[in-house]
C-alpha cells in the first residue's frame, strides 16, 4: 500500500471536516426524532444521544487517515498494558474529586443528601460505560490523534497547548452559555491530561482513567442529586453556573493531579 502524507493542518481539518460530514446523515434525523430546536440549549439526554451518535465514527476515520500514513493505533497510545493504568487513572480521579468535595464540605459549600443513595448506585453502571467510552474517543482524538499530527510540526508541549485549546473550544459545540467560563479549566484540563501520557511511557491507558473518573464521579453525583450547594455560596469557588471547572474546586483536582504526576511520572520528552 503507498502510503500518504498530508501536512499535519491538513490532516486535521480533513478529520473534523470528515466527522462532520459522516455524521450529518445521522445527526439531522436524529435532530427531528427527538424534535431539537437550534434555538434552545441541549437537554442532557439529547447530548448524549448526539454524543452516542457522533463519537464512534471519529476513530473509524482517524483509522483511516493513520492507515494512509503507515501508522497504527498502537503509535497513537492504545498500548498492551492500557487496562492497567486505566485502572490507576480511574482511581485517582475519584480520589481527587472526592478531596476537593471533602474541603468543600469543611468549608460548607455543599450539602450532602444521602437519601439518595440508593439512586446514585442505580445510575452508577450506566454512566460508568458512558464515560469510559466517551473519554476513550476523547483521548484517541485529543491526546492521541492530535498531539500525534502536530507534533509533526511543533515541539511537544506547543502540539498539546494547541490540542488542548482545541479541546476546550470544541465543547462550546454543545454549549456556550455555561461553556465559556470552563474554558481556561477545560484548556488546563487538555494539558494535565497529556501530562498523563508522558507519565505513562506514551500509554492513553492513565488519561483515558482520569478523563472516565472525573467524567464519572461528577456526573453520578449530578443525576443522582446527591449534592448541592448551599446558598448564597461562592461560584468563583465551587464554579459558575455550579460547573467545578469554572470555579477554583476544579483548577485545584486539576493542579492535584497534575501535582501527582510531576511528583511520580516522567512529564520531560526525551
Amino acid at each position: 500500500m503507498t502510503q500518504m502524507m498530508f501536512s499535519p493542518s491538513l490532516t486535521i481539518v480533513i478529520f473534523f471536516v470528515a466527522w462532520v460530514i459522516a455524521w450529518l446523515p445521522i445527526a439531522l434525523p436524529l435532530a427531528k426524532l427527538i424534535n431539537y430546536q437550534m434555538v434552545n440549549p441541549l437537554t442532557v439526554k439529547q447530548k448524549i444521544l448526539f454524543i452516542v451518535s457522533l463519537y464512534p465514527l471519529a476513530p473509524l476515520i482517524i483509522w483511516l487517515l493513520i492507515r494512509q500514513q503507515g501508522l497504527s493505533f498502537a503509535e497513537l497510545g492504545l498500548t498492551g498494558e492500557i487496562f492497567i493504568s486505566l485502572f490507576r487513572g480511574l482511581v485517582l480521579g475519584l480520589i481527587t474529586l472526592m478531596i476537593v468535595f471533602f474541603l468543600e464540605s469543611i468549608l460548607g459549600l455543599v450539602d450532602w443528601h444521602w437519601e439518595n443513595s440508593q439512586k446514585l448506585l442505580t445510575v452508577a453502571p450506566s454512566i460508568l460505560v458512558l464515560g469510559l467510552a466517551i473519554a476513550m474517543v476523547e483521548e484517541i482524538v485529543f491526546r492521541g490523534f492530535l498531539v500525534q499530527e502536530l507534533g509533526r510540526d511543533y515541539p511537544y508541549w506547543s502540539a498539546a497547548i494547541i490540542s488542548s485549546l482545541i479541546f476546550a473550544l470544541l465543547h462550546l459545540v454543545w454549549e456556550r452559555k455555561t461553556t465559556l467560563p470552563q474554558i481556561p479549566g477545560l484548556w488546563l484540563m487538555g494539558i494535565v491530561l497529556v501530562g498523563a501520557v508522558l507519565a505513562d511511557n506514551g500509554s492513553l491507558g492513565l488519561a483515558w482513567g482520569l478523563h472516565t473518573g472525573w467524567i464519572w464521579g461528577l456526573s453520578c453525583i449530578d443525576s443522582a442529586q446527591i449534592l448541592t450547594y448551599s446558598q448564597p455560596g461562592k461560584p468563583w469557588l465551587t464554579g459558575i453556573n455550579q460547573e467545578p471547572l469554572a470555579g477554583v474546586a476544579g483548577i485545584l483536582c486539576l493542579l492535584m493531579t497534575l501535582g501527582w504526576l510531576l511528583l511520580k511520572g516522567n512529564l520531560i520528552i526525551p
